[in-house]
């Protein structure tokens, strides 16, 4: 079995100002979404689109602006909605302690299509057209985010058989015994393979909601598997049929992205209008 390496969460200190590891996690999400969304300029259906209706570097630009706040702000109050509830119900001023840590995927998720209904409106484009422009872009920031997981020594996995060769102790979660390096697992699933699979997909033009709807359903079924080796949140515990909050939160995430996909499906593929 491996022991945890103790890594130092402050990759560099300035007097009293310290950078963390976990906060330039973030700046190399951010940087990679950006890198790859110009990439994405070259797949189709956007760069066949006509003059007036053309995607260039200034969309990307605000749209990393206003997802970077959807992100922020929608991954904390889905942190203290799905998670702690009652406690930021009696504390409500430390929800704005972001310091202390305490982020939501799925509320970040869903601050980020808030932050994109807002986009499509202003910018006249169509909702799903925008949606599955950033799809593909979104998996390596998340992967990103696991190594800075693992890079704290938190969200460590369940308790693993002393013979797995991978199997790490964690000595932060009070337990000498191996555990499965969950974040590893979750960099792996939700970051790289759900990267190559989306992004092999997008390739190909598809129906409007189908890209947006296959990171719905993959990153659902990938985290799902996940949350079977990672250890519940200790103040939840494993809720019904003994499965944990993240497993829950992912099943109607799995079901709308379905949902979507087929509804697309039906969908007619929009004329598109050319300038001569």
């Amino acid at each position: 079995m491996l022991m945890y390496p103790q890594i130092n969460p402050v990759a560099l200190q300035l007097g009293p100002i310290a950078i963390h590891w976990y906060g330039l996690t973030y700046l190399a999400a951010f940087a990679l979404f950006f890198f790859l969304a110009t990439r994405r300029l070259r797949h189709e259906p956007y760069r066949s689109l006509d003059s007036a209706a053309a995607w260039a570097r200034k969309d990307i630009e605000d749209m990393l602006f206003l997802g970077v706040m959807g992100v922020i702000v929608g991954g904390r109050l889905g942190y203290c909605l799905f998670y702690k509830p009652g406690y930021y119900l009696t504390h409500p001023l430390e929800i704005f302690f972001v310091w202390q840590g305490g982020m939501s995927f799925h509320g970040g998720m869903l601050g980020v299509i808030a932050s994109m209904i807002w986009y499509s409106h202003s910018r006249a484009r169509p909702f799903w057209q925008v949606m599955d422009f950033i799809a593909p872009c979104v998996p390596l920031g998340l992967a990103a985010g696991r190594v800075g997981n693992f890079i704290n020594g938190e969200l460590w996995g369940r308790f693993s058989s002393p013979d797995l060769p991978w199997g790490m102790v964690f000595p932060q979660s009070g337990s000498m015994l191996p555990r499965h390096p969950s974040q590893v697992y979750q960099f792996l699933l939700e970051g790289i393979l759900l990267f190559v699979l989306l992004w092999l997909y997008a390739r190909k033009e598809r129906k409007q909601g189908q890209v947006a709807a296959m990171f719905l359903i993959g990153y659902g079924i990938f985290r799902f598997i996940a949350e079977f080796f990672r250890e519940p949140d200790d103040f939840l515990g494993l809720r019904a049929l003994n499965l944990s909050q993240g497993q829950w939160l992912c099943v109607p995430m799995v079901l709308f992205g379905i949902g979507l996909w087929l509804w697309a499906a039906r969908r007619p593929v929009p004329a598109r209008v050319t300038t001569l």
